[in-house]
């Protein structure tokens, strides 16, 4: 019986966790328009192009142009992204910036797009120090 329950137990927080991260996922594409490399390139001289990986990542490389603002300081940089213009965010792989838009557009951010794959599929011009 005690088998039983742990199995149970284990098996509802799975059926949990999956609903959780369906709905979350759901969010997260309302929240930001996912481009390819090509109409990411097409747009991102005439927005605000951010990079929301942590310092030493865009130290290492980063695409011409972008400033760095790293999601874990979203909440307290905002105020430095404006809200009339587009946002192009890219980070590594495509995660952090789908949260950081999905931040952003609590805070009434319409113009969310985001690079496809991130920086580690990105093959054009990049900035490295």
């Amino acid at each position: 019986m005690k088998l039983l329950e742990i199995v149970l137990g284990i098996l509802g927080a799975i059926i949990v966790f999956g609903i959780y991260t369906f709905f979350t996922g759901m969010k997260m594409k309302k929240s930001v328009t996912t481009l390819s490399q090509d109409e990411f390139i097409q747009g991102y001289r005439k927005a605000q192009l951010i990079d929301v990986r942590e310092p030493k990542e865009f130290e290492g490389g980063h695409i011409l142009g972008a400033r760095n603002i790293p999601a874990s300081q979203i909440r307290t940089r905002m105020k430095e992204i404006r809200k009339d213009k587009p946002v192009y965010l890219y980070c590594q792989s495509g995660a952090r910036s789908a949260r950081t838009a999905m931040t952003l557009k609590k805070n009434g951010y319409d113009q969310l797009y985001q690079l496809d794959g991130g920086f580690r599929k990105w093959t054009g011009k990049i900035k490295s120090k």
